[in-house]
């Protein structure tokens, strides 16, 4: 089956997206840099291997000019960041699913299909991030486990080690590590192409 894509997306407008960015360089500022940001990680990652689909917010944004036209938006509605991500995950059609946020410049292609491929021995997947959290999350079908991101640390180096413990008894692998951009020093870190991670599998 084909797979899909997710990417979350705010709708970039000063003061509602970047915040931790927009106190360091102006929310005017930061707003511009994740409007071409998502711009450009969409044409890049509009690829005919999997479909792909935007989870926006606020939940009005699904009609707004930002995104491309061509692609399926949907709203990601009410409650803390885990509950949204599964809120997409379950919402997909049948086959693998990964999802992204969009503040992630060196995603390329070949990550997205490195992790799926990961799909195929695995029940889950997580693209760890240079500062603890993850910048990839992944199912092999769109059924998401009971209590799946119940207790994590958000915004923290725990968010990571949190969201597997939520998965006792799945296998998880690992995808490749690569760095998002949450204050002005990672605007000007060397982006290169990200480490590939080792499987980190949970027994049955």
């Amino acid at each position: 089956m084909r797979p899909t894509l997710i990417v979350m997306l705010k709708e970039p407008r000063a003061g509602r997206v970047k915040s931790r960015l927009g106190r360091e360089i102006g929310m005017t500022e930061a707003a511009w840099w994740m409007r071409h940001q998502t711009k450009r990680l969409l044409r890049q990652l509009d690829d005919p291997r999997w479909r792909l689909v935007l989870s926006v917010a606020p939940d009005t944004a699904v009609a707004s000019r930002a995104w491309p036209a061509h692609l399926r938006r949907v709203p990601q509605g009410r409650g803390d960041l885990g509950t949204r991500m599964a809120r997409a995950l379950s919402a997909m059609p049948p086959g693998p699913v990964v999802l992204i946020g969009g503040d992630i410049p060196a995603v390329t292609p070949a990550h997205i299909a490195r992790a799926l491929r990961r799909l195929g021995a695995c029940d889950a997947v997580f693209g760890p991030a240079e500062d603890g959290g993850f910048w990839l999350v992944g199912l092999r079908g769109p059924r998401v486990p009971s209590g799946f991101f119940q207790g994590v640390r958000w915004s923290t180096e725990h968010a990571l080690v949190d969201a597997l413990a939520t998965l006792p008894g799945r296998r998880v692998g690992l995808a490749d590590t690569l760095r998002d951009v949450d204050r002005a020093a990672d605007l000007g870190a060397r982006p290169g192409a990200g480490k590939i991670s080792e499987p980190f599998t949970e027994s049955r």
